[in-house]
């Protein structure tokens, strides 16, 4: 329960419920070798899928529309936080794709620590605490100690709502 408080606090649009048994799908470094060459391998021609049926139609004859899922990203909570620190500056579209690069390897960083620290300590759960001893050991001196302040002061806030 914790962990989820833990990650949502910090990680809004990316809501895990992180297990150290789980794989990360997100990363296949954390993956057998079998598990990767099913992602890698491309399917035999026998095993193809069959032609696509026509798209149905509405009761008004219309074809209906595909919804194209957009892949989650900070965007939006990168843009606020600019904003919050420095009201007129404008943010380029390369600069925040950098951006949102950044922080998804800073996540994937953390996440990975907190598993790792939890198996040692034959833990099946990722709890908060892992999660803090994850950023003292990634994050250097000073921005570490920001970070841990942050965290637990948005965990706080998250438990008490």
């Amino acid at each position: 329960m914790a962990v989820e408080r833990a990650l949502l606090a910090i990680f809004k649009p990316k809501l895990f419920l992180i297990n150290t048994s789980t794989l990360f799908a997100f990363n296949t470094t954390y993956l057998t070798s079998s598990q990767q060459q099913q992602f890698e391998m491309a399917p035999k021609a026998a095993e193809k899928a069959p032609a696509k049926a026509p798209a149905k139609k509405t009761t008004d004859g219309k074809a209906k529309k595909k919804k194209i899922s957009k892949a989650e990203t900070y965007k939006i909570y990168i843009y606020k936080v600019l904003k919050q620190v420095h009201p007129d500056t404008g943010i380029s579209s390369k600069a925040m794709s950098i951006m949102n690069s950044f922080i998804n390897d800073i996540f994937e960083k953390i996440a990975g620590e907190a598993s790792r620290l939890a198996r040692y300590n034959k833990k099946p759960t990722i709890t908060s605490r892992e999660i803090q001893t994850a950023v003292r050991l990634i994050l250097p001196g000073e921005l570490a100690k920001h970070a841990v302040s942050e965290g637990t002061k948005a965990v706080t806030k998250f438990t008490s709502a």
